[in-house]
């Protein structure tokens, strides 16, 4: 009775804010010129940085002053957005200017990638990161941030699948709400929350090829079934804006889509904040071809349902003559502008323009321990074991000769990754592999380092001192993978290899004989067949973050025992590329590796991946059995089914599994796919320690979309598989019946 009672109290209050919200807006509009309104949808970046080509203005200033800027980007300091702030308030309705940045993965503490996030499942650290990341970034005078990034990626050779939750869209959907309410904290307003932004609507991460910026075909059906979920999750959580993306789909730039805009997000979805474009991509649709000018591309925009313009000046220069020649309606900036405004209301900043702006709540969040604290288990809890034969993993921290080799033993910038903010004091708050290990190893352990090879290119000149200090090793520590700049956006990679000559080097030290475990720090997906062959032990550290260094000291000497899970497939070549796990059957499904006549599958190459989604290994066992169900039937009309499972923590360690939960469809009006992840939960046993873990499933959650696009279930048989991975062999059926 209370909790309904404060609930409707809750809802009352908010319903007053946006009456009060939307009569000031209201009265604030009927004082401003088309000239100022139109201001109000253009975005700058400014001098300091830039995430995309730059467009020079000399007059930048003097138009802030004016009432000519809605919003800046790349501006990362109180003293700056305290300079430009005044400018702004020098303008005649003294409007206040947003500030956005890039805050991916975190501001003065990094974070890992947030596609290493993603392999945690762990919900609440993912939430916790975003939630400091908002502390600090706020701090610094920044009220909104373009992420998170909720784009399904299925093909690793797309650079900016680092950015992301991987292939899944429940998985993915699940991150993106967490990742919201973690930057938005309590509400907007608070001066610890940013207004986050769900990108790149939509279907950015299918682009052909892998290649970024490149174009997106396929079936409406597909997109809402699994690249359109993550969005919808974060516009249900609330996030503040969306950002379009700069791919074509199915032949519309996204920026001019009043399909994508307009319908699916306005319309359908009921949207109440704002849509940015991303970078220049109002005016990249002249070389997309589906606009002449600038002109043309601007009405093409708003007409969509573009609100905001970043950088490409075409609502600046063209909007009013638009209008003036009645191609454009007035009401249509009056809307975007309205959201706009709004949402300036919504922070508060009408009240107090400056009330982020503030150097001693700056100098708090420069380096605060606790959230050096949650970066190092973040990072600790992103790192997915691959490979542990002999259970050669972890050392002791007693072992006397340890020999770290590799082109990341000592890296410091290249440990945050791309997307990630650089400070003058990096040095010193970036923790290195090399400083992580030393710090937890014995006073009498040596840690010898031979950096081996360069990242990227055929430089075999320090092969030998390596090969030293391997031979004079009890156990070799081996760091190789992609440099930082080497995934996001623009780096896109047609081989995904290990790059340079660092699998030479691996082979050079496997020789001599000695113990490896194998580093491997990326950004994506890489392949590295060899490695996963012959090599003892292998975590996948991903980039990590400022406290990089710590976590993997963690998981390597095991003060924490890992328990990620891939959220991407991992492929065995490029040909195989886009690989996942929720495909569908076909009707020649291969089913043997070893029978490949007439089959769905390649004559010189196996179809199955070299680690499937949901993958990762642990210091201890975990035997999974007993599934039961609560019934063999679930009833179409409000009805629940239970699934139980038994787990047993065998081994030596007390360790954290994630049991996840798969179902797959028998028959469908269309085709459904071979499994699809509906449930996981992570949970932590001592050694020796059983429990049951339950699942429930309700006929919503078997819903699909037809060939209507109706999202509908259907009676039928399923099957429900149970297990660590997508892999899971435990199998029971229920039939969905009236």
């Amino acid at each position: 009775m209370k909790l309904a009672f404060g609930l409707l109290l809750i809802s009352i209050a908010n319903n007053v804010f946006a009456q009060n919200a939307d009569k000031f807006v209201t009265d604030l509009m009927s004082k401003m010129t088309l000239e100022k309104k139109i201001g109000q949808l253009n975005q700058y970046s400014g001098e300091w940085a830039n995430t995309g080509p730059v467009t020079k203005d000399g007059d930048k200033q003097g138009q802030i002053r004016r009432g000519q800027v809605g919003a800046m980007l790349n501006v990362t300091t109180v003293k700056q957005t305290t300079e430009l702030q005044k400018m702004a308030m020098e303008s005649r309705l003294k409007i206040p200017l947003l500030f956005g940045q890039d805050v991916i993965h975190g501001y003065r503490i990094n974070y890992p990638i947030p596609l290493a996030e993603a392999a945690s499942w762990d919900m609440q650290a993912i939430e916790k990161s975003a939630r400091y990341a908002a502390v600090e970034a706020a701090a610094y005078g920044i009220h909104w941030t373009f992420a998170p990034m909720v784009d399904i990626g299925r093909d690793p050779r797309w650079g900016r699948v680092m950015e992301g939750a991987g292939e899944d869209p429940y998985l993915g959907s699940l991150v993106a709400k967490a990742r919201v309410k973690g930057f938005q904290g309590k509400g907007l307003g608070s001066t610890d929350a940013l207004m986050a932004c769900a990108k790149h609507f939509a279907a950015y991460g299918a682009a052909i090829g892998g290649r970024d910026y490149n174009s997106v075909d396929i079936s409406v059906r597909q997109l809402y079934e699994t690249y359109l979920p993550p969005f919808k999750a974060a516009a249900d959580e609330g996030v503040a804006t969306f950002m379009n993306a700069f791919n074509d789909l199915n032949g519309i730039p996204a920026t001019g889509s009043k399909f994508l805009q307009r319908e699916i997000l306005k319309k359908q979805w009921n949207y109440k904040g704002f849509v940015v474009s991303d970078w220049g991509s109002i005016g990249e649709m002249i070389q997309h071809g589906y606009a002449k000018d600038h002109y043309e591309a601007a009405l093409k925009a708003i007409v969509a349902g573009s609100d905001m313009d970043m950088e490409s000046r075409s609502y600046k220069n063209h909007l009013a003559q638009l209008v003036t020649d009645g191609k454009v309606d007035v009401a249509l900036i009056d809307e975007a502008v309205r959201r706009i405004l709004t949402k300036k209301y919504e922070l508060g900043l009408f009240d107090n323009p400056f009330k982020f702006s503030d150097q001693k709540r700056q100098d708090a969040q420069s380096n605060n321990p606790l959230h050096r604290k949650h970066a190092r288990e973040i990072a600790a809890k992103s790192i997915v074991l691959l490979k542990n034969e002999k259970q050669l993993l972890p050392l002791s921290k007693s072992t006397k000769n340890i020999a770290l080799i590799g082109p990341f033993g000592k890296a410091i910038s290249d440990n945050l990754g791309f997307w990630s903010t650089s400070w003058p004091d990096d040095n010193k708050l970036i923790v290195p592999i090399y400083d992580g290990l030393k710090n937890q190893l014995s006073p009498d352990s040596k840690l010898v380092y031979a950096k081996g090879c360069n990242v990227n290119d055929s430089d075999k000149s320090q092969f030998e001192e390596a090969i030293q200090i391997a031979k004079n090793a009890d156990v070799v520590i081996m760091t190789l993978g992609e440099a930082a700049n080497m995934s996001g956006e623009a780096k896109s990679r047609s081989s995904i290899r290990l790059p340079g000559v660092q699998e030479d080097l691996l082979k050079e030290i496997h020789k001599i004989g000695k113990p490896i475990v194998l580093l491997i720090s990326a950004g994506r997906p890489l392949i590295f067949n060899w490695a996963a062959d012959n090599i003892e032990s292998i975590a996948y550290t991903w980039w990590l973050g400022t406290e990089a260094g710590n976590a993997i000291a963690d998981v390597v000497f095991g003060s924490y025992n890992p328990a990620a899970k891939l959220p991407m497939t991992f492929p065995r070549a490029e040909g195989q590329i886009p690989i996942y796990y929720n495909y569908y059957n076909t009707g020649r499904p291969f089913t043997r590796e070893d029978e490949l006549d007439y089959v769905s599958a390649y004559t010189d190459l196996k179809n199955s991946p070299k680690y499937p989604f949901g993958y990762g290994l642990s210091y201890t066992n975990f035997e999974i059995k007993n599934l039961k169900l609560s019934s063999n039937t679930l009833k179409t009309s409000g009805d629940t089914l239970k699934i139980t499972v038994d787990v047993a923590n065998t081994g030596n360690y007390d360790g954290e599994e994630v049991i996840q939960l798969y179902i797959r469809d028998l028959v469908g009006s269309v085709v459904r796919p071979v499994k699809e992840l509906k449930g996981f939960k992570k949970i932590f046993l001592q050694k020796g320690q059983k429990t049951q873990v339950e699942f429930e499933l309700t006929p919503e959650q078997l819903s699909f979309y037809n060939d209507d696009l109706d999202f509908i279930f259907e009676e039928g048989v399923f099957d429900i598989f149970v297990g660590n991975s997508s892999t899971a062999n435990l199998k029971a059926s229920f039939e969905l019946i009236k």
